[in-house]
């Protein structure tokens, strides 16, 4: 089995504050990741610090066996768009929206590599068939929509390129049971084919049985493998 992701010893935070302390996480190919926490415990800056969005970082970070981490101590995302050409794809938390562009020009933007580009009508008509609400808002201004419909849009808009690493911070917080049961459907029925996946998620039963492996954090430490039957 492939190896997709592989970090050893990585710390990462902002200006003086140290968030992430020397967390060790492999994934393999066609794994799903859950990673559960609280707020503030460095749940997406652990995301942050993978696609180089953090201040501040230092350890080892290996993608599909090329290194992209290292000491960085300056210039937050600007090695974010090479990363996402080499197969690394977000749905940040939050609704992370352009609230003055419609629907089909969210999923558009997705679009960032030159393949995703040429193939982006037939992509855009998959993740209508992935959320069936967006087909009949695409020319509907995104910043008009509900948090659920915003929240689809996010998760297409990453969902637009073939990358080998999905990251998906927190897509259930601040929506009501009933609304994201049917996002978190979509995202259990994903095929990965190849690829791999990691969710961040505060809530732990919502991952039971949907992922190969749950871990846990803790004051920006990883806090080892939570099994199935413990979730219970």
């Amino acid at each position: 089995m492939k190896n997709i992701l592989e970090i050893n010893k990585l710390s990462a935070g902002y200006g003086a504050l140290r968030v992430l302390h020397e967390i060790d996480l492999s994934l393999n190919e066609g794994e799903r990741i859950g990673l559960v926490g609280l707020n503030g415990h460095g749940k997406t800056t652990l995301i942050r610090a993978i696609t180089h969005m953090t201040e501040w970082q230092q350890g080892s970070i290996k993608f599909c066996g090329e290194e992209i981490g290292g000491i960085r101590s300056f210039g937050a995302g600007r090695r974010t768009a090479k990363l996402v050409k080499m197969g690394i794809s977000v749905a940040p938390q939050g609704d992370a929206i352009f609230p003055g562009l419609t629907v089909r020009q969210h999923l558009n933007c997705g679009a960032f590599t030159k393949i995703a580009w040429k193939e982006k009508e037939k992509r855009i008509e998959m993740i209508f068939d992935i959320f069936p609400p967006l087909k009949k808002l695409e020319n509907s201004l995104v910043g008009k929509l509900s948090g659920g419909e915003r929240r689809m849009v996010s998760i297409g808009r990453m969902l637009m390129v073939d990358a080998k690493l999905y990251l998906i911070d927190e897509p259930t917080n601040g929506l009501a049971p009933k609304i994201y049961s049917s996002l978190l459907k979509a995202i259990w029925e994903l095929n990965l084919n190849n690829s791999s996946m990691i969710i961040a998620e505060q809530n732990i039963n919502l991952l039971s049985k949907n992922v190969d492996r749950v871990i846990g954090i803790y004051a920006g430490r990883l806090r080892g493998e939570v099994g199935h039957v413990e979730l219970k």
